[in-house]
């Protein structure tokens, strides 16, 4: 292979290679859940709203909005919400923003006599990543019973109606395994 051939294929590598690490530093949807051992959840068919205490919280708005998705998805897997104090289970949530670093690259390579030739451009941004993190205790036993969290770099649309059809397809991602099937 020629001196030419062979800065060609490094050239279009190093673009390559460039491309797929500024895109793999962009976060898709990542979920986590973790349970105690031995949970058994068909004898919990209530719950009620707690505070973590010293835990983040969004706006009143967006506080309403992640709850009452939570609670449809809870609704729809056989658990009721109460007020009680004598609720089976205690759930919260929490919310954190962290700031990361994109790098976005585009080159191009040229064609020139012997050595080749070319140009490339990088910019940096921020990307606001978000994660919910939701919990579920059993209050009798002082008990953390279930955790998940869902992880997404932030970009909320204008609408608030999309930003709430986001905010619900992501805890029904979230609470995918919740509660999880009782062993036999």
């Amino acid at each position: 292979m020629n001196l030419r051939a062979r800065i060609r294929i490094f050239q279009l590598l190093t673009v390559v290679g460039v491309i797929l690490f500024a895109f793999g530093s962009v976060q898709a949807q990542d979920v986590t859940y973790n349970v105690a051992p031995g949970a058994n959840f068909t004898k919990y068919k209530t719950y009620k709203w707690v505070r973590i205490s010293g835990a983040e919280y969004p706006n009143q708005i967006v506080d309403e909005q992640i709850k009452q998705s939570i609670d449809s998805q809870l609704a729809a897997k056989g658990f009721t919400k109460t007020d009680a104090d004598n609720a089976d289970l205690d759930v919260a949530y929490q919310v954190s923003i962290s700031k990361e670093q994109q790098w976005n690259a585009y080159g191009m390579g040229g064609v020139g006599w012997r050595m080749g030739g070319g140009m490339a451009t990088a910019t940096s941004s921020t990307l606001n990543v978000g994660t919910l993190g939701f919990d579920v205790y059993d209050p009798a036993a002082k008990q953390l019973l279930w955790r998940g969290s869902a992880t997404k770099t932030l970009n909320p649309p204008k609408d608030p109606e999309k930003r709430q059809k986001n905010l619900d397809k992501a805890v029904a991602k979230l609470l995918k395994n919740f509660p999880p099937p009782t062993k036999s």
